[in-house]
């Protein structure tokens, strides 16, 4: 503390600056500004001199007024300070008081028990396994542990919730974007991408880096299936051959569907970037069930993986930001098996986030994954948990009618995750990841909620229980294919399928609906309901396309080459990979392969197949002419196209490409479908559009005794896989890729060449364009 000492005769030595302040400031001014503004303390101490004395009779009468002065700041200072000890337990109990009744909602979902549970299960109910009488003691630990108590753990994760040195997000405001581009962060990976890609595309082809133009870099993006842990343990397998071939390294977008979700989280988290470290990890985590008791007790009962899985839930239902229910038990489960690493005590809370995924993707270092999920919106019955609307009164249509009416016009919308953004494209809008699970209102953040947690999110992108009847049916119809009363069944079903394509037996995953108030700044194409809604409930995209391309399509991505590897059960007469071409002309995109896919019997033709495509639409007009589209007569084909029909019909192979086309057509008829490409030339015509390489997961002689449609532990439903298990599943799906490793580089050459001399074409006519203005200036 700076000190002015009077130093006049018969003045009292020690007279400070802080002294002479409280002579000439007012208290209150003095105890509000004294510690948050030391520029006025050091003001007025550098004055005191001109305030001393010149006598004796001055220096006492000065003393006698600083003595009361210090007296009046003494009581100003203790009323102050009482009333902001006041100020602060009133803080405090309504805190505690918001806490309790938070967490007492917990407490009403999951009731706590007034005193500990002593049943001896094993004496009394004898068919029960052994690990049943574990379950008292176990459950009884959970609910202390979840009871808002000092030193229980959901007393600590709530104090961490808000905390920025645990969720940094707490700190940032978020706001919604409304546009259909990407949004920046994105367009900044794929410059820095570019850099990364292009050495590694030198050294795939084999060619100099230094001759490599980055406007001639292929846009490669790979997309997975959905089939739970076969489609996991399967992609583990091709996007390791992938990454072995020096592919992988040369791609800018991953996407996923369900298990392919689950196995790009692994990748990003604990599988440390290396497919042979996940297929490693899956060994010793999967080769147990995910509802197995003993397993999950132990882990969400113990430190440190309890507070590691436990966070994201005491966290959602703490904040209360959207429904508590089945698919967030479901994602508890996937997590306690999936990202839980053989070391326990190695869990890291970053792994918990998707946009920690930053740490990897921003300098281009890594691909850009992208996780799906979707909406059912089904007109006239209401979406999202509303109650639901009533059909159209219009008096010219009956009943029957606007129920069809209904249906026609039901569809899925698509959701895409990054760790940059969560996006949906029939809204136009997306909120920064770190915002998911935020209340919104007029483009703005209520709440600085801590990020949703993946096991959420896991949940969510697998939650193929949430399938309607209608997908329920076509998952298991294959099993009863050889019953003797399969036709008159499937015949009852198939009649059936309007009421079941509706009917959610399980209610989906949810969260809050971030455009609620932007009625007027989104497409007037958005669902009526949106707009009416407090929760977005998604569910696993595999219902609506199991292979997801269509993210793909989205303006800015201008993907060139899509590396499809396809695990879905009953492969052939899903066909999911034809499905995107009724996407693609409802959205007016050019370039996308006409009428591919596996061939049907019977000669029927791909168009058939779109109007599953409906799914995706949300604009009733739109829907209409994508109809249309579907009902006009396909071209007739040429005896060549017979040919190479009758010639597909024998099925598809390890690797299939085909190549779109941007030329304009002359005519309104359909062009004819798009023939499986033989020769590299035919991908390097200028007007090629987008390139499909397709590797499904069909059975390799190379491993024998292993057939996705007939081994048992390849079902979708089944949730554990042995150590041999693994390394079959695996081995197929690498024996695959290396069926069509050296086609797949040639035809990744092809299109590199193709893009070459179209720039080095552009860069000429520009030339020439420059060559003759200037000659016509001279």
């Amino acid at each position: 503390m700076l000190q002015a000492t009077a130093q006049t005769g018969g003045a009292s030595e020690g007279s400070t600056g802080l002294q002479v302040m409280s002579h000439i400031c007012p208290p209150n001014f003095f105890i509000h500004n004294f510690t948050t503004n030391n520029v006025i303390i050091q003001w007025f101490a550098a004055g005191a001199k001109r305030l001393q004395p010149k006598t004796a009779e001055e220096t006492h009468a000065l003393e006698d007024r600083i003595k009361q002065r210090e007296e009046e700041l003494a009581r100003h200072a203790r009323t102050f300070q009482r009333s902001l000890d006041a100020e602060e337990k009133q803080r405090q109990e309504q805190i505690k008081s918001e806490r309790k009744t938070l967490w007492g909602q917990l407490a009403e979902y999951i009731p706590i028990s007034s005193g500990n549970i002593s049943v001896d299960f094993t004496a009394s109910l004898n068919w029960l396994p052994d690990w049943a009488s574990d379950i008292p003691a176990w459950w009884n630990k959970v609910q202390r542990e979840i009871n808002m108590e000092p030193g229980t753990l959901a007393a600590e994760v709530w104090e961490e919730a808000s905390n920025p040195e645990v969720n940094p997000e707490v700190l940032w405001d978020a706001r919604v974007r409304v546009s259909d581009q990407l949004c920046d962060e994105e367009l900044a990976y794929r410059q820095n991408r570019k850099k990364h890609v292009k050495k590694a595309l030198a050294k795939y082809l084999e060619i100099p880096e230094w001759t490599i133009h980055e406007d001639d870099i292929p846009t490669i993006a790979i997309t997975g299936s959905g089939g739970g842990l076969r489609a996991m343990v399967a992609g583990a397998g091709s996007l390791g051959a992938c990454k072995d071939a020096g592919l992988f390294d040369c791609t800018t977008y991953l996407v996923g569907v369900s298990g392919s979700c689950w196995l790009l989280t692994l990748y990003y988290s604990i599988g440390h970037r290396s497919f042979k470290n996940v297929v490693e990890h899956l060994k010793h985590r999967i080769d147990t069930h995910i509802a197995y008791p003993p397993a999950v007790m132990d882990l969400i009962s113990s430190a440190p993986t309890n507070k590691y899985l436990l966070r994201g839930l005491i966290e959602k239902k703490g904040f209360g930001y959207a429904s508590f229910g089945l698919v967030d038990v479901y994602g508890l489960l996937l997590a306690a098996r999936l990202l839980v690493p053989k070391n326990e005590v190695m869990v890291h809370d970053e792994d918990m986030k998707l946009s920690s995924q930053r740490r990897y993707v921003d300098n281009g270092e890594q691909p850009l994954s992208i996780y799906t999920a979707v909406r059912h919106e089904i007109p006239g019955l209401g979406g999202d948990g509303e109650k639901p609307t009533e059909l159209p009164s219009d008096q010219s249509i009956s009943a029957e009618e606007a129920k069809q009416k209904a249906k026609d016009e039901a569809w899925f919308e698509w959701a895409e995750m990054t760790c940059y953004e969560f996006f949906m494209e029939e809204l136009g809008a997306g909120i920064p990841t770190y915002a998911l699970g935020r209340k919104f209102h007029n483009g703005y953040n209520l709440t600085r909620n801590p990020e949703m947690k993946i096991p959420t999110l896991l949940g969510m992108w697998g939650s193929a229980f949430c399938a309607t009847l209608s997908h329920y049916y076509a998952e298991v119809r294959p099993m009863f294919a050889s019953f003797i009363l399969f036709k008159e069944l499937d015949k009852l079903v198939r009649d059936r399928n309007d009421d079941l394509v509706k009917v959610h037996p399980i209610e989906p995953a949810a969260v809050p609906n971030y455009v609620l108030g932007m009625r007027d700044r989104l497409p007037n194409s958005v669902a009526e309901s949106i707009h009416k809604t407090e929760e977005i409930q998604l569910m696993d995209a595999g219902m609506s396309n199991n292979l997801a391309t269509y993210p793909l399509l989205r303006p800015g991505r201008d993907v060139d080459i899509v590396i499809a590897f396809d695990s879905s059960a009953d492969i052939k007469i899903s066909n999911w990979i034809s499905l995107t071409e009724g996407y693609a002309k409802q959205r007016g995109i050019r370039g996308w392969p006409v009428g591919i896919g596996w061939p049907q019997e019977g000669g029927e033709n791909a168009e058939a197949e779109l109007s599953k495509a409906m799914e995706s639409q949300s604009h009733e007009e739109s829907g209409k002419k994508l109809k249309e589209a579907q009902e006009q007569d396909p071209a007739p084909a040429t005896d060549a196209e017979e040919r190479q029909r009758r010639k597909e019909h024998k099925g598809l192979g390890y690797l299939t490409v085909w190549v779109g086309t941007k030329e304009e057509r002359e005519t309104d008829k359909e062009p004819p479908s798009s023939k499986a490409v033989e020769e590299d030339w035919e991908l390097t015509k200028p007007e090629a559009g987008i390139t499909i390489a397709y590797f499904p997961l069909i059975p390799n002689e190379k491993v024998p005794g292993v057939d996705p449609e007939t081994s048992p532990w390849m079902s979708t439903w089944n949730f554990e896989y042995t150590e041999e298990e693994v390394d079959k599943t695996v081995g197929l799906a690498r024996a695959n890729f290396e069926e069509g490793a050296e086609r797949m580089k040639s035809v990744i050459k092809a299109v590199y060449e193709r893009k070459k001399r179209l720039r080095k074409e552009r860069e000429r006519s520009e030339r020439e364009k420059w060559t003759a203005g200037a000659e016509h200036m001279s």
